[in-house]
């Protein structure tokens, strides 16, 4: 449902789904974030899946800080649009 409501936001502003953009990639891994943290919370010793989280993590950070030094007003239309959402 989550995932379905961003599609809707980028296609309107881009007209067309992209889902190998930038924003599209941040949002699915924040969605497989916020899966992970719940998982975790009722399997503590998940070692494998806490490596997993670490690794996403990684990912969305490395990918937040390519679009807020080549497109910074969209980095901050994600970020409020993250905020906001969650």
């Amino acid at each position: 449902m989550v995932k379905n409501s961003f599609i809707l936001v980028i296609s309107q502003e881009k007209k067309e789904e992209n889902p190998g953009s930038v924003e599209f990639q941040v949002f699915n891994f924040t969605n497989k974030i916020r899966r992970l943290t719940s998982h975790l919370e009722l399997h503590r010793k998940d070692y494998l899946s806490q490596r997993g989280l670490r690794k996403i993590l990684g990912k969305r950070q490395r990918l937040l800080s390519y679009l807020s030094k080549t497109n910074g007003i969209g980095y901050k239309k994600l970020i409020n649009h993250l905020k906001n959402h969650f």
